[in-house]
């Protein structure tokens, strides 16, 4: 796996952070990395956008390219067709990514917002560049309630268009999960058909970049260079089975009592 698209179900995700996480892992692990962001909406000219953002978290051995860039924090189309500037198209971004692979060991190619999010008039998605490169797409998806249609939509998404999804990380996995949240470990997988491979904590872009880069292969499973466990993952938070309250001031009866 050379290049690997990173998308996810939505926007505000955790995109970012889990793309800093996999190449912050992949770079402990030896391999040599480049981020590829063709799209970045609603930051200034000079303000650092996402790829930068993943240098800083991973380290500075990390190669940022960014294709193009908008003012305005829309879909990259609608962004595009209101600043006057060029849109992008597939073939620009599967030739930016197959160069890339040519100097390093991974390329990672973060999307905008969903999978199915509008680069140019013509419709075209981050799903089109995915078919140019031949490269599996990870899913970023949240964890609390409504995670499980999206996820499998987009896992839908990319089947229908024979393209490979590789598998589903939990962008921001919460200090304090509900019993929605918990639940969806075990039943993500169950829905989309999709392995999970990773949950990275919530708040873990907000760490210094040494602590970062130390921490994130504890959060991603080793099929990205990682060390976490979805079996021991699930066992410390998997929710007890449920269990009806007893009537106030009785006592349940055993079996067959």
């Amino acid at each position: 796996m050379t290049v690997l698209m990173v998308s996810g179900t939505g926007t505000e995700i955790g995109k970012t952070v889990v793309t800093s996480a996999i190449a912050a892992a992949a770079v402990a692990a030896g391999r040599s990395v480049a981020v590829l962001k063709p799209a970045q909406t609603g930051v200034g000219p000079q303000e650092p956008g996402d790829a930068a953002e993943a240098v800083r978290l991973a380290g500075p051995s990390v190669t940022a390219v960014e294709l193009a860039r908008y003012p305005e924090p829309l879909a990259p189309d609608t962004a595009a067709r209101r600043s006057g500037l060029a849109t992008l198209a597939p073939a620009q971004i599967a030739e930016a990514a197959q160069r890339l692979s040519l100097d390093h060991d991974l390329v990672l190619v973060e999307g905008a917002g969903g999978l199915l999010v509008r680069f140019d008039e013509a419709g075209n998605t981050l799903a089109d560049a995915a078919r140019l490169l031949g490269a599996p797409t990870l899913i970023v998806a949240p964890a609390g309630l409504g995670t499980l249609n999206s996820t499998t939509l987009t896992a839908e998404a990319l089947r229908a268009r024979d393209l490979t999804p590789l598998g589903v990380v939990v962008g921001s996995w919460p200090q304090s999960p509900d019993l929605a949240a918990r639940c969806n470990l075990a039943d993500l997988p169950k829905s989309s058909g999709l392995p999970l491979l990773g949950a990275v904590p919530e708040g873990s872009g907000n760490l210094a970049s040494d602590r970062f880069r130390t921490a994130a292969p504890s959060w991603l499973a080793p099929t990205l260079s990682g060390t976490w466990s979805a079996e021991s993952f699930l066992s410390t938070w998997s929710p007890q089975p449920f269990t009806e309250p007893s009537p106030t001031g009785t006592n349940p009866s055993p079996a067959g009592v």
